[in-house]
Parts: C-alpha cells; structure tokens; sequence
C-alpha cells in the first residue's frame, strides 16, 4: 500500500496573508500628520515611505538588531527619513509624528482581517493541523494578532526579530521546524512572497503556497510553481491541502 504524505504543521506569513493595512500607509502617515499641524499629501509620504523603508532595510536588515539598534528606533527613523523625503525636514516637528504612528502601529484597529482568513484558520484547527507564525515583523505582532482574535490559532509566534533572522534565510524556517518538532516533509508554509515565502521554505525542504494577490503575478514567476500551490484567497487553502496530501509520499 502506498504511504499518503500527512501536513502535520503549517506556518504562514502574516501582512498580505492573513492581515493588511485598513488604509495605505501614505494616508495613515498623512493623518496623524495633519493632526499635529503638518500637511502632506498622502501620495507625496505613500511614495516617500517605498523609498525610506528599503533605504533602511538594505542598509540596516532585519531592524538593525546585529548593529545595534531596536525595532522601534527602526520604525522611527523610517517615519523620519519618510517625512524628509517628503519635504518636511524639521526632525524635531515629526518626532511626535513618529512616535504617535509607532504606538498606532500596534493597535489592531489599524490592521484588517483578510476574507477568509478566520474560517481557514479554524478550518486548519478543526482537522488537527499545528499553526505557527513564521513572520518578518517586530515584537508589536503578538500584541496584534491578540487584538484581532487570531492568536488563539497558534502554538507560537516567531518573528524575524525574535529568531534573529529575517525571511527567506532558511534559520528561520529551521527553527521554526525546530519549535514545532517536525520534519520539513510534513510542513507547509503560506504567505504572500515569492522570494521570503515560497522559495524560501521551499528551499529548506518545506511544502509552500502562495498567496496571490491583487498585482498580477510575474508571468515567470506563475510558469514556476504548481497551479495547486497558487491560492487566489485563503478559502482555496484546504482543498490545495487535499490535492497535496493525496499525492504519494517520497521515501
């Protein structure tokens, strides 16, 4: 009798997976700026920010944890370099800014459930599957995903700033796998990114599936993966797991 391959653990990606934004980051930014006297225009800071934010990632990875920095004095350099791109070069006037949009960050009312994303989660649990996060955030996720009511779903958080190692370096995935005390042939991780999701834990020997979202995907990147492992939204999870675990197991 052939042996059928059984999921044991699944681990997913959290922004543009399960959660996302309840309004782009260039009006969030242009709000609270307005609250304290400033006016940018919300397209004029969305922009900045792009800019900001992979300045700082390419030059200080993973939150700057290896080279001295915290999370939170990350964020408030990014809403700092963000703003003076944008044209306001008084730091001090944007420190309260930064502060205020790091503490807003944190609360769940600025973040939204996906579609799906609560029935799938229950779905997963109800047939005795493990759930891990396996994430790029800081430490404000677990506070997050408390508020939302989506914590509850999960054995454990782990965070690029809590494992040291940001997505798609395979450490994470490892210990990740190392946390749950499973084999990568009985894993599966879900998220939204090519590069940090799908490749990544496929190449620690993972199952992976990727979130398809409102950007058409690169017609290469489509070419590469299975049909079965592209989930339009996260209510095509369970039937992709049927398909997958009614496929043979490779001893």
């Amino acid at each position: 009798m052939a042996h059928r391959l059984q999921i044991r653990l699944l681990t997913w990606d959290v922004k543009d997976t399960l959660l996302r934004l309840r309004q782009p980051v260039g009006e969030e930014y242009a709000t609270k700026a307005r609250a304290h006297g400033l006016e940018v225009e919300a397209a004029t800071l969305g922009r900045a920010f792009r800019q900001a934010y992979r300045t700082q990632s390419h030059s200080f990875p993973n939150y700057g944890l290896s080279q001295g920095l915290t999370s939170r004095r990350w964020w408030l350099d990014v809403v700092s370099q963000t703003f003076h791109l944008a044209g306001v070069p008084d730091a001090q006037a944007v420190a309260p800014i930064a502060e205020q949009l790091y503490e807003d960050f944190c609360k769940p009312g600025t973040w939204q459930v996906l579609e799906g994303a609560e029935a799938t989660l229950r779905g997963c649990r109800k047939r005795g599957l493990r759930l891990a996060v396996v994430s790029n955030f800081d430490q404000r996720l677990e506070g997050i995903l408390r508020g939302l009511g989506l914590r509850e779903h999960f054995d454990f958080v782990l965070t690029s700033e809590a494992a040291g190692w940001p997505k798609p370096d395979p450490r994470i995935f490892h210990e990740a796998l190392r946390l749950a005390q499973v084999d990568p042939a009985v894993a599966a991780h879900i998220g939204d990114s090519y590069h940090c999701d799908y490749k990544g834990s496929q190449a620690v020997g993972m199952h992976s599936f990727l979130v398809v979202g409102p950007e058409p995907l690169d017609p290469a990147v489509k070419r590469s993966i299975p049909q079965e492992c592209l989930l339009p939204s996260l209510s095509h999870l369970l039937p992709a797991l049927d398909c997958l675990q009614g496929s043979p197991l490779e001893l």
